[in-house]
């Protein structure tokens, strides 16, 4: 009867998977990197739409209170521009369209907002812009007094 033998482990060659986990480390740190830049820049448009379309409920309301369509026009464009840089967003272009159409008592106003932001302005190097547009739409009041002979 032969005695039993050890057991024993199969020897790896020399070198084996020493320094794997570094290498698979550098590859794959740059994918990362670019899922987190995605996900940045998908935040910052999402920010831009909310703070547009509250930009363009506030013009609304603000157009509502006034008492002609061309100081409605002029109130709109304000609020906007105000709402819009309170909320820090710095657009590279805003245009503010206010109808007047039904500007009367029960009537009601709505304006369109567009803010055009750079994605460059997060900080790192992304190419293009992103145009957020909402649109917003006030009543106006039944028993409030509007200017006579105002024409939308």
């Amino acid at each position: 009867m032969t005695p039993p033998q050890p057991h024993r482990r199969p020897r790896l060659p020399q070198g084996g998977d020493r320094g794997s986990a570094a290498v698979e480390l550098v590859l794959i740190t740059p994918l990362l990197m670019l899922i987190l830049l995605i996900t940045v820049a998908l935040a910052r448009m999402v920010s831009t739409h909310l703070d547009t379309a509250d930009a363009a409920q506030q013009a609304a309301r603000a157009a509502s209170l006034t008492r002609s369509p061309g100081a409605a026009r002029q109130a709109a464009t304000t609020a906007a521009d105000a709402a819009l840089t309170a909320a820090h967003q710095s657009c590279t272009r805003l245009h503010v369209t206010t109808n007047t159409s039904d500007f009367q008592r029960g009537g009601s106003v709505t304006v369109a907002v567009s803010c055009t932001t750079k994605l460059s302005d997060l900080g790192v190097p992304l190419p293009g812009a992103h145009t957020s547009t909402a649109t917003a739409r006030s009543p106006l009041d039944l028993h409030r007094a509007l200017d006579e002979g105002a024409t939308p």
